[in-house]
């Protein structure tokens, strides 16, 4: 079992910063006043300790680790802690059984704190749920994934999701300026100085991690020693040799991911660059692959754009050729390049909704024959049967046009493709109104 209560003493010191200083109660506890402010109904629960099982949905840093110790300290339970990266079936049945003995002989609950948690899979989440519906485990389950996409609905009917936030900048000011303070747990014996421009960098860089800030300090604190006891200033240079430069919240598989790229993708469609190349950038600086990207853009292209500005196709097209040649850095001028274009075309996505509209008349209504006079007859016998009779070839008529029926006869929600008044569409539908379509 791990005690986040049994941390003060010497030995508590070859701990990290962060580590040492997790609060130890909700008085302590920083951030998330949106659920847990004075007076809500979800801080009394954890204080009566009848919450019940929860999953914790939060970015890194945030407290999610913290709260789930507090709620077993509050539930007076014994806490167990499990990574789901590393624990299986195996071992939650044995925490069961031990969290029985433990109910039946002491009348103590037993709280099972699941780190990452979407780590699970189905079966592995099914084996949690016998234990939460007879009260053998509570389950306070920690993940940085979207719950809604990652757990089974079975679990989720069985513990509340509680969607955590990054922590604002002033959280994780008083999480530094009390770690400079603190002396038993924190830095307070070592007359660190902490300039008040350093902590304004610091706060910015750690973007709503509390852990990063943290562990940036003890860093930075451990940086000015090597310059000598009456060295411990630490300064925006200091700092910046630490932190090296923000550290982006992104994760690949994750939810930022998705979030950033359809953040970036609303934005080139409202056609805002400067929000575009903004996301873009965070992309770019998380190591996300441009031809990712840029196949994102080539959707895109087609769906947002369309003939308004058919050379948005183009573009995009030989954009994902370029950055499969060329790799990064380059390719970040490309994406740019691109971006931009595509942001600024005019916008259309009549083609989008045309081959939608009519994949539901092919889905829903009984399809009519292709008519005669437009099938193939590529024998004697099939122009016979009428095959190609009566058709009329465009080129022999003025400006290759001729009036005649193409659609089968049926009842067909036409028309599909309306051109745009945006554009190249609209001058399409000029050629359109002058033909008398």
């Amino acid at each position: 079992m791990s005690d986040l209560f049994d941390v003060p003493g010497q030995s508590g010191l070859g701990q990290p910063l962060a580590a040492r200083m997790r609060p130890r109660d909700l008085d302590e506890f920083v951030g998330q006043s949106h659920i847990l402010g004075p007076g809500s109904a979800l801080r009394q629960a954890v204080l009566d300790g009848r919450l019940g099982s929860v999953v914790l949905w939060a970015p890194p840093g945030c407290g999610k680790t913290t709260l789930a110790h507090i709620i077993g300290h509050h539930a007076g339970a014994f806490v167990e802690v499990r990574s789901a990266v590393t624990a299986g079936v195996a071992d939650v049945r044995k925490i069961a059984e031990a969290a029985k003995d433990r109910l039946r002989m002491h009348g103590t609950p037993t709280l099972l704190l699941l780190d990452e948690i979407h780590h699970f899979n189905k079966s592995q989440q099914d084996s949690l749920l016998g234990y939460l519906e007879d009260g053998t485990l509570l389950l306070v389950g920690a993940t940085t994934e979207n719950p809604f996409f990652a757990l089974n609905p079975a679990l989720l009917s069985r513990a509340r999701v509680l969607p955590l936030r990054p922590l604002e900048p002033q959280d994780v000011s008083a999480l530094v300026e009390r770690a400079l303070t603190e002396k038993e747990r924190g830095l307070g014996n070592l007359g660190i100085t902490l300039h008040a421009d350093a902590l304004d960098f610091l706060v910015r860089m750690a973007n709503g991690d509390g852990r990063l800030a943290l562990n940036a300090l003890e860093a930075a604190s451990l940086l000015t020693a090597v310059e000598g006891p009456e060295a411990r200033d630490v300064t925006v240079p200091v700092l910046e040799q630490v932190l090296q430069r923000q550290a982006v919240r992104y994760d690949r598989q994750g939810d930022y991911h998705y979030d950033t790229i359809s953040a970036f993708i609303k934005s080139v469609r409202g056609s805002d660059s400067d929000a575009a190349l903004h996301y873009l950038a965070r992309m770019i600086q998380a190591g996300e692959d441009p031809r990712f990207i840029m196949r994102r853009l080539l959707v895109l292209a087609s769906e947002d754009v369309g003939n308004a500005e058919p050379q948005g196709l183009v573009v995009a097209a030989a954009g994902l050729q370029a950055v499969s040649m060329l790799g990064m850095p380059e390719s970040r001028i490309t994406l740019a390049q691109v971006t931009t274009f595509l942001c600024e075309a005019p916008k259309s996505n009549r083609s989008y909704l045309a081959i939608d509209k009519a994949l539901k008349d092919v889905e829903e209504k009984p399809l009519p024959p292709v008519p005669m006079h437009l099938r193939n007859a590529p024998t004697k016998g099939m122009e016979k049967l009428g095959h190609g009779q009566g058709y009329l070839y465009p080129h022999d008529f003025p400006d290759a046009w001729v009036k005649q029926a193409y659609l089968p006869e049926g009842d067909l929600d036409t028309p599909y493709y309306e051109p745009s008044d945006r554009g190249y569409e609209a001058r399409m539908d000029e050629r359109r109104r002058r033909r008398g379509g």
